[in-house]
């Protein structure tokens, strides 16, 4: 029951105060990352270097936690608020609405200009060209991808490993945000950072992509996943953006411009001539709903099954 009451705590204190404006932790991280980064990343031995760089970055820091844990373990009370505090630096729930509201809401008055400001603050692609349409879609596919990577990621890793777990997590998952571009300058010094980012999300993208779809339009969910979340270039956000799509009934994925080049993406979720839905300013708001509703869903799943453990203990 401790997990749960330090999971919604964690999910309290981010509801409260959203992301620090100032002082974040993973702010002053990412400086120390993009220091590292202009040391380590020479000509030659790129994945070696990129490798180094990568345990120094994480080992020191994942262990002071590891060794913070410990120390307090035996206070109930301390280590709870502590393990809340952990996980609640590692969650982005609320600034990730408010990103996407941000989109929604000129979207929805009209103002293409200040929507294409907005969307380009949270995808790395080309929005000067984009139309109402695709910058839906680019936001609605971002609050799907990064619903499994600020929400349901940490939460898995923080039920798995406690506060270290879900610390080394998050600093992972920076680490392939910065370094993790196919670009000539990063494509074999952030290799480590991006595969084992991968690696870390591999369970948690399926959870997130089967919350998906038990909340939304199942069949639909299901039969985009199987057929279309393989086929993406990530292997984690595939079965993410492609479940979370069709339980929405929405069309999303397509050309997109990236570094000037339009790279031609596959189709995700339901196409128009099936049935699907363009996306618009309100589907940008009904995948924040249909975040939320996983989000319930893990949680009461968590009960259950502490009631249940409580009911075999007994």
């Amino acid at each position: 029951m401790i997990l749960i009451v330090t999971i919604v705590g964690a999910l309290l204190l981010d509801k409260i105060f959203a992301e620090p404006r100032r002082f974040h932790p993973l702010v002053m991280f990412g400086g120390f990352a993009d220091k590292l980064e202009a040391r380590w990343n020479l000509k030659s031995d790129k994945r070696w270097r990129g490798l180094l760089a990568l345990i120094l970055a994480t080992v020191p820091l994942t262990a002071v936690v590891f060794i913070l844990d410990n120390l307090s373990a035996e206070y109930v009370v301390l280590h709870t608020l502590w393990s809340s505090f952990i996980l609640y630096l590692a969650i982005g729930w609320t600034s990730l609405f408010e990103h996407a509201r941000r989109i929604a809401k000129p979207l929805r008055a009209g103002d293409i200009a200040q929507a294409r400001l907005a969307v380009s603050y949270i995808v790395s692609r080309d929005t000067s060209q984009l139309n109402d349409e695709a910058l839906a879609k680019a936001a609605v596919e971002s609050v799907l991808e990064n619903g499994a990577d600020a929400i349901f990621a940490p939460i898995f890793w923080f039920i798995v490993l406690g506060a270290p777990g879900v610390f080394l997590y998050r600093l992972v998952n920076t680490l392939d945000a910065m370094w993790g571009y196919k670009n000539s300058r990063f494509i074999d010094f952030g290799f480590c950072a991006a595969r084992f980012d991968d690696l870390l999300n591999l369970v948690p993208a399926r959870l997130t992509a089967l919350s998906y779809a038990l909340c939304g339009q199942t069949g639909e969910a299901i039969n985009s996943w199987r057929r279309q979340g393989s086929s993406w270039e990530s292997p984690n956000a595939g079965p993410v953006m492609a479940a979370g799509a069709g339980a929405l009934n929405v069309f999303l994925g397509g050309a997109a411009v990236y570094d000037e080049k339009v790279h031609q993406r596959i189709g995700l979720g339901v196409a128009v001539a099936d049935g699907g839905q363009l996306a618009d300013a309100e589907s940008i708001e009904t995948a924040c709903q249909l975040v939320n509703r996983s989000l319930l869903l893990w949680v009461a799943g968590l009960i259950m099954l502490a009631a249940i453990n409580q009911l075999l203990q007994a």
